[in-house]
């Protein structure tokens, strides 16, 4: 676990433990997804691993945590379901440290769909320097 967060002050680890509400939209053993509540596109859910770990650079900490980033990706289908969007297209990505944008130190897929996808990834990038 990073020092950036520890699961006693995680907000996706308060999430996942009930402490704080979210609009979950699919669940399974392995992730949670919910919306995003500062959405950058119509549809902007977030896929958690319910196994804390901080971001992708900290996948070699445990064994198990490639194993916790697979479920999320995998996820992406499922989930791109459950919000109607996986017929006409969707974007996931990862940001990774502060520099990338990661706000909440617990590895979370964004996924987006509907509006300009291009023009909101693009705007973000130009936010972000």
């Amino acid at each position: 676990m990073s020092a950036l967060c520890s699961e006693a002050d995680c907000v996706f680890c308060k999430i996942l433990a009930g402490k704080i509400p979210a609009d979950v939209v699919y669940e399974d053993e392995h992730v949670l997804a919910f919306k995003d509540i500062q959405p950058m596109a119509p549809v902007h859910i977030l896929v958690i691993p319910k196994t804390h770990i901080a971001t992708l650079n900290d996948l070699d900490a445990a064994p198990e945590n490639g194993a916790a980033i697979e479920a999320v990706m995998k996820a992406a289908r499922p989930v791109a379901e459950a919000v109607g969007v996986a017929e006409e297209g969707y974007r996931v990505f990862f940001n990774v440290g502060a520099g990338a944008g990661q706000v909440v130190f617990h590895v979370h897929m964004h996924l987006i769909a509907r509006g300009n996808l291009r023009e909101i990834v693009s705007n973000l990038a130009d936010a972000e320097g």
